[in-house]
This record gives C-alpha cells, sequence and structure tokens, in this order.
C-alpha cells in the first residue's frame, strides 16, 4: 500500500531534480542551456580585462618584492663602501 505513494512521488522527485538541474546557474564553468543561462560573470570583456590588470600588478608587486630582496642580500654580502 505504502508503494503506491512511495513510488509516484519518487518519481515526482526525480523529474523535480532533472527540471532544477536545467535551469540552475552552472556556476563558472559552462553556459547554462539556450533559454535560462547567462554568460558567465568572468567570461565578460570587462572582468577579463579587471582580471589581468589585477593578474599583471600581482607579478609586478612580486617582482619589486624579489628585487628589493635581492638587492638587501647583495649589500649584505658585499655592502658598499
Amino acid at each position: 500500500m505504502i508503494d503506491r505513494l512511495y513510488l509516484p512521488m519518487l518519481a515526482l522527485a526525480a523529474v523535480a531534480a532533472v527540471a532544477l538541474a536545467m535551469v540552475w546557474p552552472q556556476g563558472y564553468g559552462g553556459r547554462s542551456p539556450a533559454p535560462f543561462g547567462t554568460t558567465p560573470v568572468q567570461r565578460t570583456p570587462a572582468m577579463q580585462a579587471a582580471m589581468r590588470r589585477e593578474t599583471e600588478a600581482a607579478q609586478r608587486h612580486v617582482t619589486q618584492a624579489r628585487d628589493a630582496v635581492r638587492k638587501l642580500q647583495s649589500q649584505a654580502i658585499a655592502p658598499s663602501q
């Protein structure tokens, strides 16, 4: 008797899970299907440019820090007089 209620509810839950998977945002990866999806924020040209600028600034900062450490090390090894 409980199977008459349980199995249709289980089938309904499975259909609901598939429907939810079709419309739920796909995260930062691929785009959702046509009527539901939008372009992920990280793939917009403005965000790509901002991420590129941030990466370049971080690389410049690391390079400057390494150069400062090298300069301090060279002064410690052979101090200029």
